[in-house]
C-alpha cells in the first residue's frame, strides 16, 4: 500500500523526509488490540514508525483495519460490531473479531462482467436488522445473454457469514451495453425508505435536453425511493404522472457516487462526478431536476465543450462544486464523538484526486472544504463513520490489493468545541 511505502521510507530516513501533513512520529512497538468496531488498534507503519497527520482542527492517524482486498466498493457494520466489506468483483468479505475471513459471504447473485464498475456496489444493513436481517445489496445485473447489464438491488437474510432467503426487490430500467456508470449507492433515510442512485450508463452529453438523466420514463441518472420490500410510496413526486417511473425521486444526475443522510437532520446528499471538472455535492429533493447535461460546471474529457450554463430555471444547483475534478466517490456526513470538531462536516473521498475532503456544511449551505490526506493514500473509493465514530476509508487501486483503513484521533494542542 502505498501509505505504507510513505510510512518506511520516513522511519529509514530517521524522520528527515518532508511528508505533506505530518505532524510528527514516533515509535510505538505495542501490539494491537481488539475493539468494538471490529478493527484492530495500534499502529500499522512496519518497525514501529508511525505517522501522524494533522488538520485544521484535529492531529490523527491511520491504522490498517483489513488488508488484500480486490477493488474495495463500500463497507458497513452489523449490531454485534462484524464489519461487511464489498469487493467489486463479486465478493461480500466479513471482518469478524478483527479478523478478515478467508472465505466471502455465500449465496449472493452473480455480477455484470468482472470489469470497469460493473460488479457488486453497496451493502446496507436494515435499520431494523437486529429484528428482521435483511441485508441489501445493489449490484450490476446481467442480461440473460450477458449482453447488457443494469442497475439491482437484492436482499437476504444474514445466517453466521452467509445469506439465505435472496431475493431481488429492484430493477432498474437502465440497461446497456457498457459497463460503466451504474452508480448503485444506497441508504435508508430517517422516513424508513431506501434511497439508490443509478447512474446515466455514460451516454453522451451533446444530447442535451435529449439526454435520458433528463426522461424520467427510464431510470438513468436518477435517485429512486422505494418501501424496503421494494414498493413505491405512494407520495413519490412521479406517481400517477403519465408514463414517468414511480420510483424515480430525483433526477438529471450523472454518475453519483456518494449517497448520505444525515442522521442529525434527516437531509439526503449525493455527489456525483462531473466528465471533466464538476464534480458536484448536492441536497437532494423530492422532485428535484439537476440539469445534467443541460447545465454543468465540466467539460468534455477531449476538452470540448457541451454547455456554457452552470445554472438553469426549474433545475437544482449543487451546494459545492470541484473543478478540477477529485474522481469523487463515496461520502458521509459526520455525526461521531471522536472528532468533535468535524461534527456535522460532509466526508468526500476523491479518486483521481487521492484525497479525503471534509466539506464544511451550516444547515444546508457548504462554506468550504479542507483537503486531507493529499496524495497519501492513493484513492480512496469509499468513506463511513464506524460504530465507534471513527472514520473508515476503502482504498481502491486499479491493479493492486489495497485495504480499508481507519482514521484515529490524537491528542493535540486544539481546544474541543465548547
Amino acid at each position: 500500500m502505498r501509505y505504507r511505502t510513505i510510512m518506511t521510507l520516513v522511519f529509514l530516513l530517521g524522520g528527515f523526509g518532508l511528508v505533506t501533513g505530518i505532524r510528527s512520529w514516533w515509535q510505538d512497538a505495542g501490539e494491537g488490540t481488539l475493539d468494538d468496531g471490529g478493527g484492530l488498534e495500534g499502529t500499522d507503519a512496519g518497525d514501529g514508525a508511525e505517522l501522524v497527520y494533522s488538520s485544521a482542527r484535529h492531529d490523527f492517524r491511520v491504522v490498517t483495519v483489513a488488508d488484500g482486498l480486490d477493488h474495495p466498493w463500500s463497507m458497513a457494520w452489523l449490531p454485534g460490531g462484524e464489519m461487511l466489506i464489498v469487493e467489486r468483483p463479486g465478493r461480500l468479505r466479513l471482518v469478524r473479531d478483527g479478523v478478515l475471513q478467508p472465505e466471502p459471504v455465500a449465496g449472493w447473485p452473480e455480477v455484470y462482467r468482472d470489469e470497469g464498475q460493473g460488479g457488486f456496489m453497496d451493502i446496507l444493513p436494515h435499520p431494523d436488522f437486529a429484528g428482521n436481517r435483511w441485508l441489501y445489496l445493489s449490484y450490476g445485473k446481467p442480461s440473460e445473454d450477458g449482453s447488457e447489464g443494469t442497475t439491482t438491488v437484492v436482499r437476504g437474510r444474514w445466517d453466521d457469514g452467509r445469506v439465505t432467503d435472496v431475493e431481488e426487490i429492484f430493477e432498474s430500467n437502465a440497461w446497456h451495453d457498457n459497463n460503466n456508470h451504474f452508480s448503485g449507492r444506497m441508504a435508508f433515510g430517517l422516513d424508513g425508505y431506501l434511497y439508490l442512485t443509478v447512474g446515466d450508463r455514460m451516454f453522451e452529453p451533446d444530447m442535451m435536453a435529449d439526454h435520458p438523466a433528463l426522461d424520467v420514463t427510464n431510470h438513468m441518472g436518477t435517485i429512486v425511493r422505494l418501501h424496503d420490500d421494494g414498493r413505491v410510496p405512494g407520495d413519490n413526486p412521479f406517481v400517477g404522472n403519465g408514463d414517468a417511473l414511480p420510483e424515480i425521486w430525483s433526477y438529471g444526475h450523472r454518475n453519483l457516487q456518494g449517497l448520505a443522510v444525515d442522521p442529525g437532520t434527516g437531509d439526503v446528499w449525493s455527489n456525483e462526478h462531473g466528465p471533466r471538472g464538476g464534480d458536484e455535492l448536492n441536497l437532494i429533493s423530492g422532485g428535484g431536476n439537476y440539469g445534467w447535461p443541460v447545465v454543468s460546471h465540466g467539460i468534455n474529457y477531449d476538452g470540448t465543450v457541451y454547455t456554457t450554463a452552470a445554472s438553469g430555471d426549474g433545475m437544482e444547483s449543487p451546494r459545492f462544486v470541484w473543478t478540477p475534478s477529485i474522481g469523487i466517490s463515496g461520502m458521509m456526513i459526520y455525526r461521531g464523538e471522536a472528532f468533535p470538531w468535524w461534527r456535522g462536516s460532509a466526508f468526500v473521498g476523491g479518486m483521481v484526486g487521492e484525497q479525503l475532503g471534509r466539506v464544511m456544511l451550516e444547515g444546508t449551505d457548504a462554506l468550504g472544504v479542507e483537503t486531507l490526506l493529499p496524495g497519501e493514500l492513493g484513492r480512496i473509493r469509499d468513506v463511513r463513520e464506524g460504530p465507534d465514530g471513527l472514520i473508515y476509508l476503502a482504498l481502491e487501486h486499479q491493479e493492486d490489493l489495497t485495504a480499508v483503513v481507519r482514521l484515529e484521533p490524537v491528542a493535540s494542542d486544539v481546544m474541543p468545541p465548547e
